[in-house]
């Protein structure tokens, strides 16, 4: 039984296996039986979109099927059941979870309960694997990861998707570049460990002057949701927006990413330019997390 609960526990080796499996299922090599017969859970206490249904869809190619809570008003969590009940539980009906929950941690407490592989889909401000591996094979798309430089723009303390990327980024000896409200910057301590790993990491007070050095672009909202109360929130909402006069004179394979959703920090005009790739990361999401369930459950 494997976990895949954080980024930091695959290997650089292990990464580009997933990446290179996910590359073979999006040019239409792999068996769509592969996981017939079983089933997944999808457990989500937090609200979620792309990763919610790309993780169904992916069940689904793979001939398997998937059963859901989507909230935790719709468990017994609501009755008071610990989570580490409810896996104790549902790890009994299934043959792997995917969990979202909103407090950090959560997942690794409940790999440490389930029956089954638990696949961390996002826990608070912590780790979000999934979109981590769709965002390297992303970039991979469009130019080798080794030794490239990626700018973090937006939330990096509560960030789980920068924090994720950027321990991955590290195995790839490419230098990081924030570029933060204040307040928002990498959490010191994920900073030291970067750079105790021989990964250098340049702050940068000004988006403009930041961008002609970079290769990619990594765009993250300000996410309310983690704000301890609305003025905090207030204070640093809307500080940064992309726009296409900011993009003038990049570099030729020069990519802009973003987890999604979105807010208002990349201008709709920016759509249309051809370094604009949020989307198709987004679909990339099938592929990869396809990979991703056929290593844990078959």
């Amino acid at each position: 039984m494997r976990h895949i609960i954080a980024i930091r526990d695959l290997s650089r080796e292990e990464i580009d296996g997933i990446l290179d499996d996910a590359q073979g299922i999006q040019a239409r090599s792999y068996d769509p039986s592969a996981l017939e017969g079983k089933l997944l859970g999808l457990l989500f206490f937090e609200p979620s979109t792309r990763t919610r249904m790309s993780f169904a869809a992916a069940m689904a190619r793979l001939g398997g099927n998937f059963l859901s809570v989507d909230s935790v008003e719709a468990s017994s969590m609501a009755k008071g059941e610990t989570l580490a009940d409810t896996i104790r539980v549902v790890s009994r009906y299934v043959d792997a979870i995917v969990l979202r929950h909103p407090k950090e941690g959560a997942a690794r407490l409940a790999s440490e309960f389930a029956h089954v592989p638990v696949i961390n889909a996002g826990d608070g401000a912590g780790q979000h694997p999934s979109q981590t591996l769709l965002d390297l094979f992303t970039i991979r798309q469009s130019m080798p990861l080794g030794g490239i430089h990626v700018g973090l723009l937006g939330d990096l303390r509560y960030g789980r998707t920068a924090h994720s990327l950027a321990h991955a980024l590290s195995l790839y000896n490419v230098t990081i570049h924030t570029i933060t409200p204040k307040g928002l910057e990498l959490p010191a301590g994920l900073a030291t460990e970067l750079r105790d790993a021989g990964t250098e990491v340049i702050e940068h007070d000004d988006l403009a002057s930041a961008i002609p050095g970079l290769d990619v672009l990594y765009v993250t909202r300000i996410q309310r949701e983690r704000f301890p109360d609305s003025a905090s929130y207030f204070k640093v909402a809307s500080s940064y927006q992309v726009t296409p006069e900011l993009l003038t004179g990049v570099r030729d394979h020069f990519i802009v990413l973003h987890p999604l959703p979105r807010l208002n920090e990349i201008d709709p005009r920016v759509d249309r330019l051809p370094c604009a790739r949020y989307f198709e990361q987004a679909a990339n999401g099938i592929p990869v997390r396809m990979a991703m369930l056929l290593r844990v459950m078959t």
